[in-house]
């Protein structure tokens, strides 16, 4: 609806994944009345709903076009890409839904995440999906997100994940479960060769509903805080009305790893000082916010193919496999993803060469960086410092990836298809030149996370049942939540914590 009302039960701020699907769970219960607020526009851009042209939606109107600061271990800035449309970046992302490795959330319930290590979302997980040709004991049958492994493979994919096997790798049975370590096809949330995304699953079939308003192009410039209880939000609309919202229930943020940080903090939940340097005035000295930002990060090996490559049915992106590298602690520290083209806005990889590329990404990464205030105004972008390569393993995993990549794409099933390694190319061939190349050619996997961290420390942002410490009648909800990142693509753990969060909420 256009014209909402000003009291609701519940106030979601962000209709990208999170934002979606607790909207569309909690307004199934026709006597809550709900309000979703998005930034960006009611409807996505064509492209998409086209698998293989979500490269063309980075850097357009449905991108925040976000970058880092310069970062002091490469001396460079870097793209963040985060999508601002309805669906928010499940309608411009890779479309991969990939659960991390089971170790990787064990680590959530040793700052005190209590009851969310694998086996306590795994229900979650299998409620927000419909699997096909999955193991129920591991996957969803009736969610509304239906996934599937592309078949065929695009056949260099194919030859990578023989190239994988034929070099001692473990071929898994399903790679995305969070059950495996190895090499195999991913899952994917692309249904009659077309994008589904949150906002095409969960959101777009309950908009008719009478207690459900959804209001696009939309600011919101904070949160109402009135004796340490949220009463509703603030927002301006796209000819600059400004309107006043009050919520007799509870304000969910779910506006991401950037976008949730940075409105608690404009609305005076933060760390003080900060808040008083850029002019806001402190509603509750909360020092995690903002603070534990921390991604994967990718660099590619890119290889020139001695024929033509048949198009992309997909998103370029297939299979995958998970590794753990000599520095891996408990749990696979890297993924290698069969790319099968070039010219996709992978770093080091212009266009210019025709070929395809085995990318490696550092999965548990130990850098640690932040998202601050450039001032007052919802207006002002916020200053993203990922600080990669902070800590210095995060550049010996992804040196050690980079091998591992370099080895599988020698291997002979990629004989036919191999005409030479573009990137990094022959001179980078002891660890010093890897470590160079890496520090020129990396860039976000655009998987953030850990801004409003979930646990019970100095630094948590939320409680395990994700109410903001503090202050009642406001939670987050969405991948800032995480206080340690999975090893996998976020998306489908996003879609999980969603779930979990309507049943939080709707009790």
């Amino acid at each position: 609806m256009s014209n909402p009302s000003h009291t609701y039960d519940v106030v979601i701020v962000g209709a990208g994944v999170a934002g979606s699907v607790i909207a569309s769970r909690l307004s199934q219960d026709p006597g809550t009345r709900v309000l979703l607020i998005e930034a960006g526009s009611a409807t996505p851009p064509l492209a998409s709903a086209v698998p293989p042209w979500w490269p063309k939606m980075i850097g357009s109107t449905v991108d925040w076009g976000d970058s880092t600061t310069v970062q002091s271990a490469t001396g460079s800035s870097v793209r963040l890409v985060r999508g601002r449309c309805i669906g928010g970046s499940s309608a411009t992302n890779a479309m991969m839904f990939v659960r991390g490795h089971r170790t990787s959330y064990a680590a959530w319930e040793n700052v005190g995440a209590k009851s969310w290590g694998y086996d306590d979302l795994l229900r979650y997980f299998k409620r927000s999906e419909t699997a096909v040709g999955g193991d129920p004991a591991v996957r969803g049958r009736t969610g509304p997100m239906r996934i599937t492994e592309m078949s065929p493979l695009h056949p260099v994919i194919a030859a990578g994940l023989v190239a994988a096997v034929q070099c001692g790798y473990r071929r898994a049975s399903d790679i995305s479960s969070g059950t495996e370590v190895g090499f195999g096809p991913a899952f994917l949330n692309i249904a009659d060769g077309k994008r589904l995304s949150a906002a095409d699953a969960y959101l777009l079939p309950a908009l008719s509903r009478p207690n459900l308003d959804f209001v696009a192009q939309a600011v919101v410039h904070r949160v109402r805080i009135e004796n340490g209880h949220c009463t509703g939000v603030e927002y301006s609309t796209a000819d600059g009305t400004s309107i006043s919202v009050a919520c007799s229930g509870e304000v969910v943020l779910a506006a991401g790893t950037i976008g949730s940080a940075q409105l608690l903090m404009l609305s005076g939940v933060g760390p003080q000082a900060h808040l008083r340097d850029v002019g806001v005035g402190v509603r509750l000295d909360l020092p995690g916010v903002g603070a534990n930002f921390h991604d994967h990060v990718m660099a590619p090996v890119v290889y020139r193919s001695s024929r033509p490559l048949p198009p992309s049915r997909s998103a370029h992106g297939e299979a995958l496999g998970l590794i753990q590298t000599e520095h891996a602690g408990d749990g696979p520290d890297a993924q290698l993803l069969f790319i099968d083209s070039t010219g996709i806005g992978l770093p080091g990889d212009d266009g210019s060469v025709v070929g395809y590329v085995i990318a490696a990404s550092v999965m548990t990464p130990f850098s640690r960086g932040s998202v601050r205030l450039s001032g007052p105004d919802a207006g002002a972008r916020p200053i993203v410092d990922p600080n990669y390569f902070g800590d210095d393993r995060d550049l010996r995993t992804l040196v050690a990836a980079l091998k591992v990549a370099r080895e599988i794409g020698a291997a002979s099933p990629y004989d036919p298809w191999r005409a030479a390694e573009a990137a990094p190319g022959p001179a980078a061939d002891d660890e010093e030149a890897l470590r160079g190349f890496v520090k020129a050619a990396y860039q976000s996997y655009f998987h953030p996370v850990g801004t409003c961290a979930m646990g019970d420390n100095d630094m948590s942002v939320v409680d395990s049942e994700l109410r903001v410490h503090g202050i009642s009648g406001l939670r987050v909800a969405d991948g800032s939540i995480m206080p340690s990142i999975p090893s996998a693509n976020t998306a489908a753990t996003v879609y999980a914590i969603a779930e979990r969060a309507a049943e939080l909420i709707g009790g």
